[in-house]
Protein backbone atom coordinates (compact mmCIF):
# COMPACT_ATOMS: atom_id res chain seq x y z
CA UNK A 1 0.00 0.00 0.00
CA UNK A 2 1.34 3.38 -1.56
CA UNK A 3 1.71 6.02 1.85
CA UNK A 4 -0.78 9.26 1.23
CA UNK A 5 1.30 12.16 -0.36
CA UNK A 6 0.81 15.15 1.95
CA UNK A 7 1.74 18.50 0.96
CA UNK A 8 3.61 20.45 3.11
CA UNK A 9 2.07 23.81 4.79
CA UNK A 10 3.75 25.89 2.60
CA UNK A 11 2.87 23.49 -0.52
CA UNK A 12 -0.68 24.07 0.34
CA UNK A 13 -0.71 27.88 0.55
CA UNK A 14 0.96 27.96 -2.74
CA UNK A 15 -2.05 25.71 -4.09
CA UNK A 16 -4.38 27.60 -2.82
CA UNK A 17 -3.22 30.81 -3.62
CA UNK A 18 -2.54 28.93 -7.35
CA UNK A 19 -6.12 28.34 -7.30
CA UNK A 20 -7.32 31.67 -6.79
CA UNK A 21 -4.73 33.27 -8.89
CA UNK A 22 -5.84 30.91 -12.05
CA UNK A 23 -9.18 32.47 -11.94
CA UNK A 24 -8.06 36.43 -12.05
CA UNK A 25 -6.56 38.04 -14.61
CA UNK A 26 -3.57 39.52 -13.24
CA UNK A 27 -0.50 39.93 -15.44
CA UNK A 28 1.86 36.50 -14.92
CA UNK A 29 4.69 39.04 -13.32
CA UNK A 30 2.38 40.44 -11.30
CA UNK A 31 0.96 37.09 -10.17
CA UNK A 32 4.34 35.80 -9.47
CA UNK A 33 5.54 39.40 -7.72
CA UNK A 34 2.32 38.61 -4.75
CA UNK A 35 2.94 34.93 -4.36
CA UNK A 36 6.89 35.11 -3.85
CA UNK A 37 8.54 35.87 -0.16
CA UNK A 38 10.38 39.08 -0.66
CA UNK A 39 13.25 38.34 2.04
CA UNK A 40 14.13 36.10 5.04
CA UNK A 41 16.21 36.74 7.63
CA UNK A 42 17.91 33.47 9.76
CA UNK A 43 19.62 34.07 12.75
CA UNK A 44 21.55 32.15 14.95
CA UNK A 45 22.43 33.88 18.33
CA UNK A 46 24.09 32.13 21.54
CA UNK A 47 23.28 33.29 25.38
CA UNK A 48 25.03 32.28 28.49
CA UNK A 49 22.51 30.23 30.13
CA UNK A 50 23.68 27.28 33.09
CA UNK A 51 27.38 28.28 32.93
CA UNK A 52 27.32 27.92 29.47
CA UNK A 53 26.67 29.43 25.66
CA UNK A 54 23.50 27.88 24.05
CA UNK A 55 23.21 28.59 20.44
CA UNK A 56 19.83 29.71 19.28
CA UNK A 57 18.24 29.37 15.43
CA UNK A 58 15.07 32.29 14.68
CA UNK A 59 13.64 33.44 11.21
CA UNK A 60 11.94 36.69 10.44
CA UNK A 61 10.18 36.59 7.10
CA UNK A 62 8.83 39.56 4.81
CA UNK A 63 6.54 38.19 2.58
CA UNK A 64 4.94 41.64 0.64
CA UNK A 65 6.19 45.19 1.36
CA UNK A 66 3.48 46.74 -0.83
CA UNK A 67 1.58 48.26 2.45
CA UNK A 68 4.11 49.43 5.37
CA UNK A 69 4.89 48.21 8.35
CA UNK A 70 4.64 44.80 7.59
CA UNK A 71 3.01 42.87 10.03
CA UNK A 72 3.16 39.26 11.58
CA UNK A 73 3.47 37.22 14.79
CA UNK A 74 6.62 35.65 16.14
CA UNK A 75 5.98 31.92 17.55
CA UNK A 76 8.33 29.88 20.14
CA UNK A 77 8.11 26.35 19.22
CA UNK A 78 10.72 23.51 18.30
CA UNK A 79 8.93 22.92 14.90
CA UNK A 80 9.55 26.37 13.58
CA UNK A 81 11.64 26.21 10.21
CA UNK A 82 12.37 28.29 7.08
CA UNK A 83 9.42 26.84 5.30
CA UNK A 84 6.82 27.41 7.68
CA UNK A 85 7.48 30.85 8.51
CA UNK A 86 7.35 31.70 5.14
CA UNK A 87 3.75 30.14 4.67
CA UNK A 88 2.91 31.79 7.74
CA UNK A 89 4.04 35.66 6.37
CA UNK A 90 1.94 35.16 2.99
CA UNK A 91 -1.29 34.34 4.97
CA UNK A 92 -0.67 37.53 6.93
CA UNK A 93 -0.48 39.46 3.46
CA UNK A 94 -3.64 37.96 2.50
CA UNK A 95 -5.34 38.54 6.12
CA UNK A 96 -4.04 42.23 6.57
CA UNK A 97 -5.89 42.83 2.71
CA UNK A 98 -8.83 41.07 3.59
CA UNK A 99 -9.70 42.80 6.63
CA UNK A 100 -8.09 46.18 5.16
CA UNK A 101 -5.40 46.37 7.92
CA UNK A 102 -2.87 48.63 6.62
CA UNK A 103 0.25 45.89 6.95
CA UNK A 104 1.89 43.96 4.50
CA UNK A 105 2.89 40.84 5.70
CA UNK A 106 5.47 39.05 7.89
CA UNK A 107 6.02 36.56 10.63
CA UNK A 108 8.82 35.37 12.84
CA UNK A 109 9.86 32.21 14.90
CA UNK A 110 12.48 30.78 17.35
CA UNK A 111 12.75 27.24 17.44
CA UNK A 112 12.88 26.95 21.33
CA UNK A 113 10.67 24.92 23.78
CA UNK A 114 9.72 27.51 26.11
CA UNK A 115 8.80 25.18 28.84
CA UNK A 116 11.92 24.07 29.26
CA UNK A 117 13.51 27.62 30.55
CA UNK A 118 12.81 29.62 33.31
CA UNK A 119 11.31 33.32 33.23
CA UNK A 120 14.47 35.31 33.74
CA UNK A 121 15.88 32.73 30.89
CA UNK A 122 13.54 33.23 28.59
CA UNK A 123 13.60 37.08 28.99
CA UNK A 124 17.50 37.24 28.38
CA UNK A 125 16.83 35.03 25.44
CA UNK A 126 13.58 36.99 24.16
CA UNK A 127 15.87 40.52 24.53
CA UNK A 128 18.82 39.00 22.87
CA UNK A 129 16.02 37.73 19.77
CA UNK A 130 14.65 41.25 19.56
CA UNK A 131 17.98 42.85 19.68
CA UNK A 132 19.21 40.81 16.81
CA UNK A 133 15.40 41.59 14.75
CA UNK A 134 15.88 45.32 15.62
CA UNK A 135 19.36 45.93 14.94
CA UNK A 136 18.10 45.31 11.34
CA UNK A 137 14.95 47.18 10.93
CA UNK A 138 12.86 43.60 11.00
CA UNK A 139 11.36 45.11 14.68
CA UNK A 140 10.55 48.62 13.68
CA UNK A 141 7.26 50.43 14.26
CA UNK A 142 7.22 52.31 11.02
CA UNK A 143 8.66 48.82 9.10
CA UNK A 144 7.99 45.57 11.13
CA UNK A 145 5.88 45.38 13.72
CA UNK A 146 5.56 41.56 15.61
CA UNK A 147 2.91 40.62 17.65
CA UNK A 148 2.24 37.19 19.92
CA UNK A 149 1.91 33.74 18.47
CA UNK A 150 1.84 30.54 19.24
CA UNK A 151 4.27 29.40 23.00
CA UNK A 152 4.68 34.06 23.03
CA UNK A 153 2.30 36.33 25.06
CA UNK A 154 2.22 39.46 26.67
CA UNK A 155 5.22 38.91 28.41
CA UNK A 156 6.71 38.04 25.25
CA UNK A 157 5.79 41.65 23.67
CA UNK A 158 6.70 43.38 26.62
CA UNK A 159 10.23 42.55 26.64
CA UNK A 160 10.69 43.01 22.95
CA UNK A 161 9.46 46.53 23.12
CA UNK A 162 11.65 47.28 26.14
CA UNK A 163 14.65 45.75 24.21
CA UNK A 164 13.37 48.19 21.37
CA UNK A 165 13.15 51.58 23.58
CA UNK A 166 16.56 50.32 24.70
CA UNK A 167 18.41 50.83 21.65
CA UNK A 168 15.91 53.57 20.28
CA UNK A 169 15.76 56.02 23.14
CA UNK A 170 14.55 59.15 21.32
CA UNK A 171 11.98 57.31 18.95
CA UNK A 172 8.55 58.58 20.43
CA UNK A 173 6.85 55.64 18.90
CA UNK A 174 8.83 52.98 20.29
CA UNK A 175 6.01 51.24 21.86
CA UNK A 176 4.66 50.80 18.39
CA UNK A 177 7.16 48.40 17.67
CA UNK A 178 4.96 45.26 18.64
CA UNK A 179 1.69 44.79 19.49
CA UNK A 180 -0.21 41.67 21.87
CA UNK A 181 1.34 43.81 25.22
CA UNK A 182 0.08 44.56 28.50
CA UNK A 183 -2.18 46.98 28.94
CA UNK A 184 0.17 48.66 30.86
CA UNK A 185 2.99 48.86 28.60
CA UNK A 186 1.19 50.01 25.96
CA UNK A 187 -1.38 47.50 24.80
CA UNK A 188 -4.82 47.73 24.54
CA UNK A 189 -8.22 46.46 26.44
CA UNK A 190 -9.43 43.15 24.73
CA UNK A 191 -6.47 42.29 22.63
CA UNK A 192 -5.63 39.10 24.61
CA UNK A 193 -9.43 37.97 23.49
CA UNK A 194 -9.02 39.26 20.05
CA UNK A 195 -8.63 36.61 17.95
CA UNK A 196 -11.36 34.05 19.69
CA UNK A 197 -13.91 37.40 20.00
CA UNK A 198 -13.05 37.36 15.89
CA UNK A 199 -14.14 33.75 15.87
CA UNK A 200 -17.23 34.78 17.27
CA UNK A 201 -17.95 37.36 15.38
CA UNK A 202 -17.68 35.08 11.93
CA UNK A 203 -19.91 32.30 13.28
CA UNK A 204 -22.55 35.18 13.71
CA UNK A 205 -22.21 37.11 10.34
CA UNK A 206 -22.03 33.32 8.54
CA UNK A 207 -25.49 32.83 10.98
CA UNK A 208 -26.70 36.13 9.68
CA UNK A 209 -26.91 34.58 6.41
CA UNK A 210 -29.57 32.17 5.78
CA UNK A 211 -28.10 31.35 2.13
CA UNK A 212 -24.50 30.64 3.17
CA UNK A 213 -26.01 28.62 6.01
CA UNK A 214 -28.25 26.59 4.24
CA UNK A 215 -25.22 25.76 1.36
CA UNK A 216 -23.82 23.77 4.94
CA UNK A 217 -26.65 21.61 5.21
CA UNK A 218 -28.20 23.57 8.36
CA UNK A 219 -30.80 26.15 9.59
CA UNK A 220 -31.09 28.07 12.63
CA UNK A 221 -28.91 30.38 14.78
CA UNK A 222 -25.53 29.66 16.87
CA UNK A 223 -28.14 28.74 19.41
CA UNK A 224 -27.80 25.04 20.50
CA UNK A 225 -25.33 24.21 18.11
CA UNK A 226 -23.10 20.94 18.72
CA UNK A 227 -19.08 22.76 19.12
CA UNK A 228 -15.82 20.57 18.78
CA UNK A 229 -12.73 22.80 19.58
CA UNK A 230 -9.48 21.35 18.93
CA UNK A 231 -6.85 23.00 21.03
CA UNK A 232 -7.62 24.75 24.63
CA UNK A 233 -5.23 27.73 24.45
CA UNK A 234 -5.44 31.63 24.52
CA UNK A 235 -8.19 31.35 20.88
CA UNK A 236 -9.85 28.51 21.87
CA UNK A 237 -10.64 28.86 24.87
CA UNK A 238 -12.06 32.27 24.27
CA UNK A 239 -14.19 30.91 21.25
CA UNK A 240 -15.46 28.14 23.31
CA UNK A 241 -16.43 30.35 25.99
CA UNK A 242 -17.83 33.12 24.43
CA UNK A 243 -19.64 30.61 22.06
CA UNK A 244 -21.26 28.76 24.55
CA UNK A 245 -21.98 31.67 27.43
CA UNK A 246 -22.99 34.63 24.63
CA UNK A 247 -24.74 32.71 22.07
CA UNK A 248 -26.24 29.43 23.29
CA UNK A 249 -23.79 27.04 21.51
CA UNK A 250 -22.88 23.71 23.25
CA UNK A 251 -19.49 22.59 23.43
CA UNK A 252 -19.35 18.89 23.33
CA UNK A 253 -15.88 18.32 23.09
CA UNK A 254 -12.52 19.38 24.05
CA UNK A 255 -9.30 17.94 21.82
CA UNK A 256 -5.93 18.33 23.75
CA UNK A 257 -2.35 17.47 23.81
CA UNK A 258 -3.20 14.57 26.20
CA UNK A 259 -6.07 13.45 24.88
CA UNK A 260 -9.93 14.52 24.15
CA UNK A 261 -12.87 14.84 26.42
CA UNK A 262 -16.63 14.37 25.13
CA UNK A 263 -19.52 15.06 26.48
CA UNK A 264 -22.79 15.24 24.34
CA UNK A 265 -24.89 17.16 26.75
CA UNK A 266 -21.85 19.81 26.68
CA UNK A 267 -19.34 20.80 28.90
CA UNK A 268 -17.90 23.51 30.91
CA UNK A 269 -15.57 25.46 28.64
CA UNK A 270 -14.42 27.51 32.10
CA UNK A 271 -14.76 24.58 34.50
CA UNK A 272 -12.47 22.73 31.96
CA UNK A 273 -9.82 25.85 31.59
CA UNK A 274 -9.44 25.54 35.05
CA UNK A 275 -8.40 21.94 35.29
CA UNK A 276 -5.97 22.44 32.21
CA UNK A 277 -3.91 25.66 34.26
CA UNK A 278 -3.89 23.36 37.52
CA UNK A 279 -2.89 19.96 35.91
CA UNK A 280 -1.35 20.59 32.58
CA UNK A 281 -4.09 18.99 30.86
CA UNK A 282 -7.45 17.44 30.21
CA UNK A 283 -6.69 13.94 31.62
CA UNK A 284 -8.64 12.91 34.85
CA UNK A 285 -11.46 15.78 34.17
CA UNK A 286 -14.83 14.18 35.83
CA UNK A 287 -17.74 15.79 34.04
CA UNK A 288 -16.77 14.30 30.27
CA UNK A 289 -15.58 10.81 28.73
CA UNK A 290 -11.34 11.17 28.34
CA UNK A 291 -10.13 9.44 25.04
CA UNK A 292 -6.46 8.88 24.55
CA UNK A 293 -6.56 9.00 21.09
CA UNK A 294 -7.71 12.64 20.71
CA UNK A 295 -7.64 13.67 17.20
CA UNK A 296 -10.30 10.61 16.85
CA UNK A 297 -13.09 13.48 18.82
CA UNK A 298 -12.07 15.51 15.23
CA UNK A 299 -14.37 12.83 13.94
CA UNK A 300 -17.05 12.77 15.91
CA UNK A 301 -21.07 14.17 15.23
CA UNK A 302 -20.91 17.87 15.53
CA UNK A 303 -22.15 20.75 13.75
CA UNK A 304 -18.91 23.01 14.16
CA UNK A 305 -15.74 21.81 14.48
CA UNK A 306 -12.92 24.94 15.47
CA UNK A 307 -9.72 23.07 15.11
CA UNK A 308 -7.40 26.24 17.47
CA UNK A 309 -4.49 24.30 17.53
CA UNK A 310 -1.52 23.47 14.58
CA UNK A 311 -1.66 23.25 11.10
CA UNK A 312 -2.33 20.36 8.87
CA UNK A 313 -4.09 18.05 12.17
CA UNK A 314 -7.08 17.61 9.39
CA UNK A 315 -5.04 16.04 6.39
CA UNK A 316 -5.92 13.17 3.86
CA UNK A 317 -5.77 10.49 6.17
CA UNK A 318 -8.99 12.10 8.32
CA UNK A 319 -10.79 14.38 6.20
CA UNK A 320 -13.43 11.37 4.97
CA UNK A 321 -14.23 10.57 8.08
CA UNK A 322 -14.96 14.05 9.59
CA UNK A 323 -18.50 15.00 10.24
CA UNK A 324 -18.97 18.49 10.85
CA UNK A 325 -21.06 20.48 7.96
CA UNK A 326 -19.10 23.50 9.62
CA UNK A 327 -15.16 24.00 10.01
CA UNK A 328 -13.61 27.38 11.20
CA UNK A 329 -10.26 27.47 11.07
CA UNK A 330 -8.82 29.14 14.21
CA UNK A 331 -5.94 28.04 13.56
CA UNK A 332 -3.65 28.56 10.70
CA UNK A 333 -3.39 26.01 7.80
CA UNK A 334 -5.59 23.20 10.02
CA UNK A 335 -6.81 22.09 6.76
CA UNK A 336 -4.51 20.48 4.27
CA UNK A 337 -4.81 21.21 0.77
CA UNK A 338 -5.73 17.65 -0.22
CA UNK A 339 -8.23 17.82 2.84
CA UNK A 340 -9.93 20.45 1.87
CA UNK A 341 -10.40 19.28 -1.82
CA UNK A 342 -12.13 16.54 0.20
CA UNK A 343 -14.39 18.47 2.05
CA UNK A 344 -15.69 20.83 -0.44
CA UNK A 345 -16.64 17.45 -2.31
CA UNK A 346 -18.13 16.13 0.59
CA UNK A 347 -20.06 20.14 0.93
CA UNK A 348 -18.57 20.77 4.00
CA UNK A 349 -18.32 24.42 4.25
CA UNK A 350 -14.79 25.85 5.54
CA UNK A 351 -14.40 29.31 6.96
CA UNK A 352 -11.32 29.73 6.14
CA UNK A 353 -8.35 30.81 8.25
CA UNK A 354 -7.10 33.93 6.89
CA UNK A 355 -10.51 35.64 7.63
CA UNK A 356 -11.38 33.22 10.67
CA UNK A 357 -8.70 34.12 12.92
CA UNK A 358 -7.91 37.70 11.75
CA UNK A 359 -9.37 39.23 14.80
CA UNK A 360 -5.81 39.49 16.47
CA UNK A 361 -4.03 41.28 13.67
CA UNK A 362 -7.28 43.86 13.78
CA UNK A 363 -7.02 44.64 17.45
CA UNK A 364 -3.43 44.77 17.22
CA UNK A 365 -4.13 47.12 14.29
CA UNK A 366 -6.19 49.56 17.07
CA UNK A 367 -3.01 48.77 19.22
CA UNK A 368 -0.65 50.58 16.81
CA UNK A 369 -2.89 53.42 16.17
CA UNK A 370 -3.59 53.77 19.73
CA UNK A 371 0.52 53.58 20.48
CA UNK A 372 0.96 56.05 17.83
CA UNK A 373 -1.82 58.59 18.33
CA UNK A 374 -0.40 58.34 22.45
CA UNK A 375 -4.18 58.24 23.66
CA UNK A 376 -6.22 55.65 24.89
CA UNK A 377 -9.89 54.73 23.27
CA UNK A 378 -12.50 56.84 24.23
CA UNK A 379 -10.72 58.91 26.43
CA UNK A 380 -12.14 61.94 24.20
CA UNK A 381 -15.72 61.30 23.56
CA UNK A 382 -16.62 58.61 26.80
CA UNK A 383 -18.31 61.50 28.63
CA UNK A 384 -19.20 64.24 26.32
CA UNK A 385 -21.32 60.75 25.18
CA UNK A 386 -22.45 60.47 28.48
CA UNK A 387 -23.81 63.98 28.65
CA UNK A 388 -25.52 63.84 25.52
CA UNK A 389 -27.42 60.93 26.51
CA UNK A 390 -28.29 62.40 30.05
CA UNK A 391 -30.51 65.06 28.03
CA UNK A 392 -32.46 62.56 26.06
CA UNK A 393 -33.02 60.29 29.78
CA UNK A 394 -33.75 63.80 31.31
CA UNK A 395 -36.73 64.14 28.83
CA UNK A 396 -37.72 60.56 29.39
CA UNK A 397 -38.07 61.20 33.29
CA UNK A 398 -39.71 63.81 32.32
CA UNK A 399 -42.59 62.14 30.09
CA UNK A 400 -42.36 59.63 32.80
CA UNK A 401 -43.77 61.63 35.54
CA UNK A 402 -46.17 62.98 33.46
CA UNK A 403 -47.69 59.61 32.29
CA UNK A 404 -47.61 57.72 35.54
CA UNK A 405 -48.30 54.36 35.28
CA UNK A 406 -49.05 54.58 31.68
CA UNK A 407 -45.61 54.21 30.82
CA UNK A 408 -42.34 53.75 32.53
CA UNK A 409 -38.73 52.82 31.55
CA UNK A 410 -37.51 49.46 31.52
CA UNK A 411 -35.42 49.28 35.28
CA UNK A 412 -32.00 49.69 33.88
CA UNK A 413 -32.59 51.32 30.84
CA UNK A 414 -31.17 54.30 31.96
CA UNK A 415 -27.72 52.91 33.79
CA UNK A 416 -27.14 51.19 30.17
CA UNK A 417 -27.88 54.09 27.97
CA UNK A 418 -26.02 56.83 30.32
CA UNK A 419 -22.59 54.47 29.93
CA UNK A 420 -20.76 55.97 27.45
CA UNK A 421 -18.37 53.60 25.66
CA UNK A 422 -14.84 52.40 26.91
CA UNK A 423 -11.73 51.10 24.80
CA UNK A 424 -13.10 47.51 25.23
CA UNK A 425 -16.33 48.28 24.04
CA UNK A 426 -15.15 50.77 21.20
CA UNK A 427 -12.41 47.37 20.91
CA UNK A 428 -14.78 45.07 20.16
CA UNK A 429 -17.44 47.23 18.17
CA UNK A 430 -14.18 47.71 15.89
CA UNK A 431 -13.74 44.08 15.26
CA UNK A 432 -17.15 43.30 15.21
CA UNK A 433 -17.31 45.80 11.86
CA UNK A 434 -14.07 44.76 10.42
CA UNK A 435 -15.51 40.95 10.41
CA UNK A 436 -18.65 41.67 9.10
CA UNK A 437 -17.53 43.39 6.27
CA UNK A 438 -14.79 41.16 5.24
CA UNK A 439 -16.83 38.53 5.68
CA UNK A 440 -19.30 40.22 2.84
CA UNK A 441 -16.53 40.79 0.66
CA UNK A 442 -15.84 36.91 0.59
CA UNK A 443 -19.35 35.81 0.43
CA UNK A 444 -20.22 38.18 -1.98
CA UNK A 445 -17.13 36.61 -4.51
CA UNK A 446 -18.63 32.74 -3.36
CA UNK A 447 -21.65 33.79 -4.76
CA UNK A 448 -21.61 35.50 -7.53
CA UNK A 449 -19.28 33.71 -9.73
CA UNK A 450 -19.68 30.25 -10.96
CA UNK A 451 -16.33 29.58 -11.09
CA UNK A 452 -16.13 29.75 -7.15
CA UNK A 453 -17.63 27.06 -4.67
CA UNK A 454 -15.81 27.90 -1.68
CA UNK A 455 -14.85 30.92 1.12
CA UNK A 456 -11.29 30.12 0.53
CA UNK A 457 -10.94 30.60 -3.01
CA UNK A 458 -13.37 33.89 -2.15
CA UNK A 459 -11.10 35.44 0.68
CA UNK A 460 -7.74 34.53 -1.95
CA UNK A 461 -9.64 36.22 -4.90
CA UNK A 462 -10.51 39.74 -2.42
CA UNK A 463 -7.12 39.83 -0.90
CA UNK A 464 -5.11 38.95 -3.73
CA UNK A 465 -7.22 41.70 -5.65
CA UNK A 466 -6.39 44.35 -3.33
CA UNK A 467 -2.34 43.68 -2.75
CA UNK A 468 -2.10 43.63 -6.83
CA UNK A 469 -4.01 47.12 -6.52
CA UNK A 470 -1.83 48.28 -4.09
CA UNK A 471 1.10 47.03 -6.14
CA UNK A 472 -0.38 49.04 -9.12
CA UNK A 473 -1.10 52.20 -7.43
CA UNK A 474 3.45 51.99 -6.56
CA UNK A 475 3.54 51.78 -10.10
CA UNK A 476 4.36 48.09 -10.70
Amino acid sequence: MTAIKEPSFRESVDLMFNRAAALMDLPPGLEEKIRVCNATYTVRFGVRLRGQIHTFTGYRSVHSEHMEPVKGGIRYAMAVNQDEVEALAALMTYKCALVEAPFGGSKGGLRIDPRKYEEHELEQITRRFAYELAKRDLINPSQNVPAPDMGTGEREMAWMADQYARMNTTDINARACVTGKPLNAGGISGRVEATGRGIQYALREFFRNPEDVKKAGMSGSLDGKRVIVQGLGNVGYHAAKFLSEEDGSLVVGIIERDGAIYNPEGIDVEAVHQWIVKHGGVNGYPDATHTAEGTAVLEEECDILIPAALEGVINLSNAERIKAPLIIEAANGPVTAGADEVLRKKGTVIIPDMYANAGGVTVSYFEWVKNLSHIRFGRMQRRQEEARHELIVKELERLDRYLGDAWSMSPDFKAKYLKGADELELVRSGLDDTMRIAYQAMSEVWHDRDDVDDLRTAAYIVSIDRVAKSYRAKGL
